[in-house]
């Protein structure tokens, strides 16, 4: 229901004469007219009616195929929309999508969450669809049927700058990924043998955690221009008060208390009853640790990489504020400039990153707890 008002009542589409002016809202009334407005909507009300009919398994593939067939159409009627009204002979004239698209969109996506859910499709199915409807939607774009609109002009005028800036944030936090879970890694290990460190470690990281990540990056500036004006070898690595450095460290900051406490927890919660078998085939502590505690709390870990994963992808943007690039550079610069579709273009590869990661390790994670069962 939510779907189908946003999509009948919000304006869908604006049409701007250039990036920065206002643009001309368009409802979906607007484009279709009256009498076309029921039969654009109609499948989309039998979703809202089989939902409530709450009906058997073939109800749910109706509703799964009429919501496949929507996502997949709505880049080519965006097309066409945008050939009968963008003026083409006005260079900087585009078309943006409106928050009535975007919200469809998004419940759309819910929609098929919940009918995947309900109709338990295996994981190779699930694959297998969301693959599919990635490369039938991307289809028109990688065609051009979509130039006029507003996001493909900002990606088409920035393109070496949105590849480096792709580059750069994958880079900054994979080095923040796996930093932190060394350190983790260490810590927990020292908490295991000390426990007397476990208050003290967690304590800090804690503290850590708490303070804003402006704050945070802002605190970092003086003590690393500092160390970077007395030794030369620091200023040659790029060490500066500015740029990656304080990114860096104020991420790996962020992200140990999530990463370490996973670990300290997975090594901690294996069963004693387990280690003591393994020392009783007459396993050496080293052995134990590699070939039992640690693939047993494999699982547990990788949550934390998880978790520790998508909080460094978002605050990796904020990062931008101190010039550390990435996609938040597009964020800032498009605020600064009013461009809402630049803000789009580092907003929406983050989200991207954010979700395919998560359901990556996500995927690992399941993988590994099955592997142990399996074993």
């Amino acid at each position: 229901m939510a779907a189908l008002l946003t999509l009948a009542l919000l304006s869908v589409v604006s049409v701007q004469p250039n990036r920065i002016a206002p643009g001309e809202d368009y409802s979906l009334v607007a484009i279709v007219g009256f009498e076309w407005l029921i039969p654009v909507l109609l499948p989309l009300v039998g979703v809202v009616c089989l939902s409530w009919w709450s009906p058997p398994r073939w109800g749910d593939y109706a509703m799964l195929t009429i919501t496949l067939v929507y996502l997949v159409s709505w880049p080519w009627a965006l097309s066409l929309f945008c050939q009968m009204v963008v003026d083409s002979s006005q260079q900087a004239a585009r078309a943006s999508i409106g928050p009535g698209l975007w919200a469809w969109l998004f419940f759309s996506l819910l929609i098929l969450l919940e009918l995947q859910a309900r109709l338990h499709v295996p994981r190779f199915g699930r694959w297998s669809l969301w693959l599919s409807l990635i490369a039938l939607i991307s289809l028109p774009f990688w065609l051009g049927a979509l130039s006029d609109l507003a996001l493909v002009r900002e990606y088409q005028g920035n393109t070496e700058q949105f590849m480096d800036a792709m580059h750069y944030h994958v880079a900054l936090v994979s080095a923040v990924v796996a930093v932190s879970l060394m350190l983790a890694v260490l810590l927990a290990l020292l908490m295991r043998s000390h426990e007397r460190l476990q208050r003290g470690v967690f304590a800090v990281l804690s503290v850590i955690q708490t303070i804003p990540s402006l704050a945070l990056f802002g605190l970092l500036l003086a003590p690393l221009a500092w160390l970077s004006s007395r030794f030369s070898i620091l200023a040659d690595l790029g060490v500066q008060g500015i740029g990656w450095a304080p990114a860096l460290l104020a991420l790996v900051g962020y992200s140990l208390l999530p990463m370490t406490r996973n670990t300290y927890v997975a090594l901690e919660s294996i069963d004693p009853q387990v280690i003591d078998a393994a020392r009783g085939m007459g396993m050496s502590r080293w052995q134990v640790f590699f070939q039992v505690r640690l693939p047993l709390a494999l699982p547990v870990i990788i949550e934390g990489v998880r978790i520790t994963s998508v909080q460094a992808i978002g605050l990796a943007a904020v990062a931008a504020l101190i010039g550390a690039g990435g996609f938040g550079t597009f964020v800032f610069q498009g605020l600064g400039q009013a461009a809402m579709d630049m803000v789009l273009l580092g907003a929406l590869p983050i989200i991207i990153m954010a979700v395919l990661v998560d359901t990556a390790l996500s995927a690992l994670a399941a993988w590994c707890r099955r592997g142990d069962v399996n074993a």
